[in-house]
């Protein structure tokens, strides 16, 4: 590694190759113990196969030696962990898995890892990232990366299932998975009546418990047929892509519950597009934008667009508009703006913060709608805070300001009762004081029919 080169932060536990930064460019060296499996999946068309299906990340090869072989993969221009995914993402990232180890299987390979992290999404759709994720397959052999997918995957989809959404953000403290005992306790005794649940999950615990699995985490079955690997996937398949959850969101249908009427709302929204293609903008991140309506107004016109909300069904909804209109420059994933992703993993770096992916990402235009209101009141946050917090990443930010005679922030205020009065600088005049030691003013404009404002602020 020459001074310009460095090891991604999260690519140095496989033995057989990592990822490192060769400048701005993000390459990855394969070592001679992965060169045996590299050629074979590459001189076998494997890799093709998979690069013309969108399910692994494509990758051009840029030099080869006796002492480590390069590839540049496609560049992503943001990476999604799995604890910022909705249940449908979550979904269809494990059919994504599931669906490569029965590809591997027939061409006579295994997926040998089942992370999550292996995989995020990418023009539209989940791919697998990690070209080194490959192994040969051995006859009659079990699949050494079941009981990861189990405590990646099957794990986490069915604690959501039963629990609710949040359950997926265990995976920020797991992130090596959620223990197999952990899953099993927290599921409700009727699962143990589900077939599927109680051979992949609750048996498999019990006997964890008895110590009766070896160190990869397999049962100790001497011989598993091809076949019968195959219908365990092909039942793991059934079963997840018909998944649903029990519980309903507050926030999945947003729009219909505006303050303001429709005449309004379009106004708003011809507003935002208009200010927006001024911009002419190659990235934009919306941050609370809910079902994407927004961002939407100029999907055809921005490379590459971010959506981010806290309710889960929201972005369920607008990751389903990405699938049906194929919208490849759409990205939803669940963020709280109030408690952002942290660094996690070993030395809390394996897998960044949020704040320094969007400082990478550097969006061109940050939106900020229907947000502000919230932050400061339900959050406690002051505008110095949030300004200091847009300011870290934004270029261009339109942020909307909802008065005090405006009557969710007027509902918001009486919810604080006796401690009402701690809140008399939620006003104009220092929301205005606090975002100007930033950002220079360039439009500001009230909303027609509403107690809102709409600021363009140029970050300083």
């Amino acid at each position: 590694m020459t001074k310009k080169n460095k090891i991604h932060h999260a690519s140095f536990r496989d033995p057989s190759g990592f990822l490192f930064h060769d400048g701005d460019v993000l390459r990855r060296s394969i070592q001679p113990i992965y060169f045996p499996q590299y050629k074979k999946l590459k001189e076998s068309g494997f890799f093709k196969i998979l690069n013309q299906k969108n399910l692994l990340i494509p990758h051009t090869e840029t030099s080869v030696s006796e002492n480590q072989i390069i590839i540049t993969p496609e560049k992503i221009p943001f990476v999604t962990n799995p604890y910022e995914w909705s249940f449908e993402q979550y979904k269809q990232a494990a059919l994504l898995t599931l669906k490569i180890q029965n590809f591997a299987l027939s061409k006579g390979f295994i997926l040998k890892d089942a992370s999550a992290f292996n995989v995020t999404f990418h023009k539209g759709k989940p791919i697998l990232i990690d070209t080194l994720s490959f192994d040969f397959y051995k006859e009659d052999t079990p699949w050494r990366a079941y009981k990861q997918f189990i405590t990646h995957f099957l794990g986490p989809l069915v604690l959501a299932k039963y629990h609710g959404t949040e359950m997926l953000k265990m995976m920020q403290v797991h992130i090596d998975g959620i223990p197999v005992e952990l899953i099993s306790s927290l599921l409700p005794f009727r699962s143990q009546f589900s077939p599927i649940l109680y051979s992949n999950i609750h048996l498999l615990a019990k006997m964890e418990h008895k110590h009766n699995v070896d160190y990869e985490g397999k049962a100790k079955i001497a011989k598993l047929s091809k076949n019968a690997q195959k219908k365990i996937l092909e039942t793991l398949y059934s079963f997840i892509s018909k998944l649903t959850l029990n519980k309903a969101s507050e926030w999945g249908d947003y729009y219909s519950k505006t303050n303001y009427d429709t005449d309004a709302f379009s106004n708003k929204i011809a507003l935002i597009r208009e200010w927006i293609m001024r911009l002419s903008p190659k990235s934009l991140i919306d941050f609370g934008g809910n079902d994407g309506t927004f961002a939407r107004t100029v999907i055809d016109d921005v490379a590459e667009i971010l959506v981010t909300d806290i309710d889960s069904n929201a972005i369920d909804l607008n990751f389903q508009k990405v699938r049906d209109n194929n919208e490849v420059n759409l990205l939803p994933f669940v963020s709280d703006v109030l408690q952002p992703s942290p660094g996690i993993g070993f030395d809390n770096t394996e897998r960044e913060t949020l704040i320094k992916r969007l400082i990478k990402f550097s969006p061109d235009v940050t939106l900020a709608l229907a947000l502000v209101h919230h932050i400061t009141l339900s959050g406690n946050i002051p505008f110095e805070k949030s300004a200091s917090f847009f300011a870290s990443f934004s270029k261009k930010l339109i942020i909307e300001f909802p008065k005090r005679e405006d009557s969710w922030v007027d509902s918001l205020l009486t919810r604080k009762r006796e401690f009402i009065n701690h809140f008399d600088f939620y006003n104009e005049k220092n929301f205005e004081k606090a975002f100007n030691v930033y950002f220079n003013l360039e439009k500001k404009t009230v909303l027609e029919g509403t107690k809102r404002i709409i600021y363009l602020y140029k970050k300083k």
